[in-house]
């Protein structure tokens, strides 16, 4: 039986990918481009030696190209891998775009098996994807509990990314649903 809070978190979900199907191909691409250009502003990106950066999907804000900027300018940049023994994600290194990534168990690109392990909590800045935030940092995922599980490891920055059509007044939370520092869409860096 579906709780009262689970059928809530699924109808808004709903809502927000039918917001997004309706934006044009070339309005996300220019969205995604002002919002990695926003956050390459900010002082959280600028400090960061070691960062978490996640492979968007199809309907996320496209944060691949901050990839190849962290490793020209020598931070130690990580994507999420799925262990399928553990049930979970956890970071690994990337050091060259075209040699480390494949695609992963569910077709979301990833670090390859050499890539090493980056301890969670020696990450400065992680970019968290997710189908809807609020502006008091709160997370709407897609509902496995995924990134709450690794987002309760991380000591360093945690950053919702989104277009500003994911933005809603209230995201319902649950006991393990992380908060996050800062969200950043196109048109704002929001620091609850």
């Amino acid at each position: 039986m579906t709780s009262p809070l689970a059928n809530t978190k699924s109808i808004l979900r709903e809502q927000i990918r039918a917001r997004l199907k309706s934006i044009p191909a070339a309005e996300c691409d220019a969205a995604s481009a002002e919002a990695c250009e926003l956050l390459r502003q900010q002082a959280f990106w600028k400090n960061s030696h070691a960062i978490l950066i996640f492979a968007p999907l199809h309907e996320e804000l496209n944060v691949w190209p901050l990839i190849q900027i962290a490793l020209d300018a020598g931070k130690v940049v990580a994507l999420p891998r799925f262990d399928p023994g553990t049930n979970k994600y956890s970071a690994h290194q990337i050091r060259n775009l075209s040699d480390d990534i494949a695609s992963g168990k569910f077709g979301i690109r990833e670090p390859k098996n050499y890539c090493p392990a980056v301890p969670l909590n020696r990450l400065d800045l992680v970019l968290v994807p997710g189908v809807a935030f609020d502006l008091h940092g709160r997370r709407l995922g897609r509902g496995k509990g995924f990134y709450d599980q690794l987002l309760a490891s991380v000591r360093g920055t945690t950053c919702g990314v989104a277009f500003d059509e994911q933005i809603v007044a209230e995201i319902p939370v649950e006991p393990h649903d992380v908060q996050l520092n800062c969200i950043l869409t196109p048109t704002r860096w929001i620091e609850p």
